[in-house]
């Protein structure tokens, strides 16, 4: 196209410019939004919460579809601005929250729906998305020319690869891909799941390498940090459902055990990260006063606070430890009222948005 064809291209004006500036800027880690709002609801499902979890179940299958709806008009639209997002340091490990919100709707399939067939479907879609965000993503970024350092380009959004890991995990258990395939799809979650808490210990050596001993600003503390706990439930919630499936696997009953030690390991990580998290969080909120706006990366602090409360859950259910309970019931009011806060903001944003279309009609 040359110069001469780009200036006869309408551009969009008054209504549409808002949605058109929108869809071009969509963050790929929007559908955190997916995951937040699916957990959640599964949380309160499993907590005997009455009606909330069908509203939030309705109400996550509409932000799914209109994100994906949104996702692919970007793709039609801007290819150059999606493609690019591929090889960001910033914004590439976004697209593993597109694997894990399949995964979680998946989830909710099973939980909410009991329809096993349209979960398996799903599972599928995760896996596929899975395969080519991994390594597409990370070859994108690892023959990237020019590069941050490491100050610049790692932060806990990176995590995100170990939570759509996970997801298949979690999604396979309750709805396994193959029928009849035994062992060898048990042998394939298994090694799912160790592969993505060998990913976690990867990024989060750097993480932490980079919180200790480089200069940390309140405003480099961005709400992705929490997913350095939400990689550790999730994960926790994977080893609680690898667990649950000992009576039917042999594979799982001989490395029990083991299985058992590493996804304690994985809770008692994610308990950690919490208090520390809160801490920080004081010192930017509170002590540096950097203002509580909305941003769409503030979802990927609800995942971790509903997903925690989930697998705490699940896990124990599979230990076979019921003083363990009340920390689920005590962590899904915060994670309620997160996910509230978080919405409001949304709300208030998507206002604020449509009356500025106006103005500009």
């Amino acid at each position: 196209m040359t110069d001469h064809d780009r200036e006869l291209q309408p551009v969009p004006s008054g209504r549409w410019s808002e949605l058109h500036s929108a869809i071009e800027k969509l963050h790929p880690a929007y559908f955190a939004l997916v995951m937040a709002t699916g957990i959640l609801a599964v949380a309160c499902h499993l907590l005997g919460i009455p009606t909330l979890p069908a509203g939030l179940f309705w109400l996550n299958v509409v932000a799914y579809v209109v994100l994906s709806i949104l996702t692919v008009v970007r793709i039609v639209k801007f290819p150059r601005q999606f493609f690019a997002d591929f090889s960001s340091h910033q914004r590439g490990p976004g697209f593993f929250t597109f694997v894990a919100a399949t995964g979680v709707v998946g989830v909710q399939l099973v939980v909410q729906q009991q329809r096993i067939e349209a979960a398996r479907s799903f599972w599928w879609v995760a896996f596929a998305l899975w395969v080519v965000f991994t390594y597409s993503v990370f070859t994108a970024i690892t023959t990237k020319r020019n590069k941050p350092d490491l100050a610049d380009g790692i932060n806990g959004g990176w995590l995100t690869a170990v939570v759509g890991t996970q997801s298949l995990v979690v999604l396979g258990t309750m709805a396994p891909p193959l029928t009849g395939s035994g062992e060898g799809t048990t042998l394939a979650l298994l090694s799912l799941w160790l592969a993505g808490g060998m990913l976690y210990i990867w990024m989060i050596s750097l993480i932490f390498y980079r919180y200790t001993f480089f200069r940390f600003l309140p405003t480099d503390l961005m709400p992705p940090y929490w997913i350095n706990m939400g990689a550790m439930a999730i994960s926790t919630l994977a080893g609680a459902l690898l667990i649950r499936q000992a009576p039917q696997s042999e594979l799982i009953r001989d490395l029990l055990p083991f299985i058992k030690g590493f996804t304690l390991l994985f809770w008692a990580t994610a308990t950690w990260w919490i208090p520390m998290l809160l801490v920080l969080g004081v010192w930017r909120y509170i002590a540096n006063r950097i203002p509580l706006t909305y941003d769409p990366l503030y979802w990927g602090v609800v995942f971790p606070l509903a997903m925690y409360t989930t697998a705490t859950y699940r896990l124990a259910e599979a230990l076979g430890a019921p003083y363990l309970m009340f920390i689920p019931k005590l962590m899904l009011g915060a994670a309620i009222t997160a996910w509230l806060m978080t919405f409001l903001g949304l709300v208030m944003e998507l206002t604020r948005a449509t009356a500025r279309t106006l103005r500009r009609a």
